[in-house]
């Protein structure tokens, strides 16, 4: 089962989460469903209402995360697991880090939230090298997070390639499109 936007909106709110990660989710979202269109006219096969479902949903438990210690994206997924969506749930899973078996089969819907999520700081659209200085600045204070850091910045890197291989745009006329609509 996928959620529907407004389900989505609806478990956010009772999640209590602050308006400003429901805006970075809706940018996510229009990152991730914008890449999707473009991969599935060149026959990816992406289902959009994972990829909507997921975008909105990927930081439904970033505050219980942080305020517990607790990785958010292992905690987002058990709750929407629960709530019967374990597709979504999957996906949410994997929102921050692939799992070594996902990153190599190519381009999936886990893929796409995932590179979004690492091109959306805040609420604004940036490039993967703005995105990680700040993730280091913030979360790189101690050498394990730093290495951890740095081989997210790698595969996000390597998944860039990938999807822009198989389209007709580069990352940095992401923005453009974006506008355009």
């Amino acid at each position: 089962m996928i959620p529907s936007v407004e389900e989505c909106l609806s478990l956010l709110e009772k999640s209590h989460v602050p308006e400003h990660v429901i805006e970075h989710s809706r940018k996510v979202c229009e990152i991730a469903v914008c890449l999707g269109r473009l991969l599935n006219r060149q026959g990816v096969g992406l289902d959009e209402g994972k990829i909507t479902a997921a975008s909105w949903l990927h930081d439904i438990a970033k505050m219980d995360g942080l305020l517990r210690g607790e990785s958010h994206s292992a905690a987002g997924a058990k709750l929407l697991k629960d709530l019967g969506y374990p597709e979504i749930a999957e996906i949410v899973r994997q929102h921050v880090m692939l799992d070594a078996e996902t990153f190599r089969t190519g381009i999936g819907e886990a893929t796409l939230v995932q590179y979004a999520d690492k091109r959306v700081k805040h609420t604004a659209l940036v490039s993967l090298e703005d995105r990680f200085q700040d993730l280091k600045e913030r979360y790189g204070k101690h050498p394990a997070a730093r290495e951890w850091l740095e081989e997210l910045e790698r595969q996000t890197k390597e998944l860039e390639v990938r999807i822009f291989g198989r389209l007709e745009i580069s990352p940095d006329s992401l923005r453009s499109l974006l506008e355009k609509g």
